[in-house]
């Protein structure tokens, strides 16, 4: 059995080199549509708003940095890494 259990070990660590690659292919193919994508709003003259985030600053006023990060998360359903640097940014240029 501990065999096994170290046989499918290694056999995932050798695969993580792999699904990296894909992830990264992947997110370079998603960079590629959404710059293409942007191209074509501003060839329509076409604005995109961005979610209401005067919650998150009025949370920020307060003094409530987390609770600002967990609405910004709500609002724009970023993982946790960009909704702290967005609020980071929003704080920095509100002061």
């Amino acid at each position: 059995m501990e065999i096994a259990a170290y046989i499918l070990l290694m056999a995932l660590v050798l695969q993580y080199p792999l699904l990296e690659s894909r992830i990264k292919k992947i997110q370079r193919r998603a960079d590629r549509i959404e710059h293409k994508l942007d191209l074509i709003l501003d060839h329509l003259d076409i604005q995109v708003v961005g979610p209401d985030l005067r919650r998150v600053t009025a949370l920020l006023r307060e003094g409530k940095k987390f609770e600002a990060i967990k609405a910004y998360r709500q609002l724009t359903d970023a993982d946790l890494k960009e909704a702290k640097e967005a609020v980071e940014r929003i704080d920095a240029t509100r002061g």
